[in-house]
């Protein structure tokens, strides 16, 4: 009998899902197939009272899962694409990137109907960097709340006044079943998600050749270019939960186009970059806005943004 395929993920209603989702695609790839979720806590889902900058960053989110795949507790582990890493651990690769959900963010206010029309200081929840910059861009009057937890506890903390809005995943909201809560989309190109927004990613070892082969019925290839351009233009500056970094790339019949942008949080300043390039190319294509980045004085934003 063929041993069953075990996952592991954290234990949010979001990742769960994800998991899910992930085992239902295998299932039905691969008929017969035993898969068993193993929820685990991470230091980033404990940790909630401060920013991800200040603990360690997105790879909180990652490591227990991780550890459980060295001790044969689990085989492959799923994530949010945004929350992995430039660069993964040795030994470790992402063995398949599932069709891309809706990359934008969210704004999500119960009095507001976009950001031009909060007021004057409003309050707006956010512990994101990236999004931090983009929000001084555009309304530097406004507020910025660090806003930590899951998708329904942030939502909780909206709706009993702390926030006049806060900003989150489209993605996340609307495979909770949440759609309906968001009040406007903040998109591409002039508001840039975080690299790999949208996407779910399976990790699993290196040298697991079961995996692999179960994998490949799942990954996307379209979903693939694209955020091996986002990723690789991130890992050649970086970026990481503790620098404001955004990037959006665009399939299309004639090539690629990729969007790139790093800011300040502190300030608002924004810089932007994009380039376009063969659909074969994507990571040349990331390290090409990367140095054109570079060359518009990135390097000053590129320190850590606490």
């Amino acid at each position: 009998m063929t041993a069953p395929l075990r996952i592991a993920t954290r234990k949010s209603a979001l990742a769960l899902w994800q998991a899910e989702h992930v085992a239902t695609l295998l299932r039905q790839a691969h008929p017969g197939l035993q898969v068993e979720l193993v929820p685990l806590s991470t230091r980033g889902d404990e940790i909630l009272d401060r920013s991800l900058a200040t603990i360690g960053g997105k790879g909180l989110f990652l490591k227990e899962l991780e550890v459980a795949i060295l001790d044969d507790r689990a085989d492959i582990a799923v994530h949010s694409l945004k929350d992995v890493p430039a660069e993964l651990e040795p030994g470790f690769v992402l063995s398949a990137i599932l069709p891309r959900a809706d990359a934008a963010d969210a704004f999500i206010s119960n009095h507001y109907a976009n950001l031009a029309e909060l007021p004057h200081v409003a309050r707006v929840g956010t512990s994101s960097l990236r999004r931090q910059a983009q929000l001084r861009a555009v309304r530097p009057d406004l507020q910025l709340l660090d806003l930590r937890g899951n998708v329904n506890t942030r939502l909780a903390k909206l709706d009993e006044g702390h926030y006049d809005a806060i900003i989150l995943a489209c993605a996340g909201v609307e495979r909770l079943g949440l759609g309906q809560r968001i009040t406007a989309r903040l998109a591409s190109p002039d508001w840039l998600p975080a690299p790999g927004q949208g996407a779910i990613a399976v990790e699993s070892r290196a040298s697991d050749a079961r995996v692999a082969e179960l994998m490949a019925a799942l990954g996307d290839p379209e979903t693939q270019i694209a955020v091996d351009a986002e990723r690789a233009m991130n890992e050649r500056l970086g970026g990481s939960c503790a620098v404001a970094i955004g990037a959006w790339c665009v399939v299309a019949e004639y090539g690629l186009t990729l969007h790139g942008m790093v800011g300040n949080a502190h300030t608002g300043e924004i810089l932007r970059a994009q380039a376009d390039a063969k659909a074969d190319t994507p990571v040349a294509l990331g390290h090409e806005v990367a140095a054109m980045l570079i060359g518009l004085g990135a390097e000053a934003f590129l320190s850590p943004q606490r």
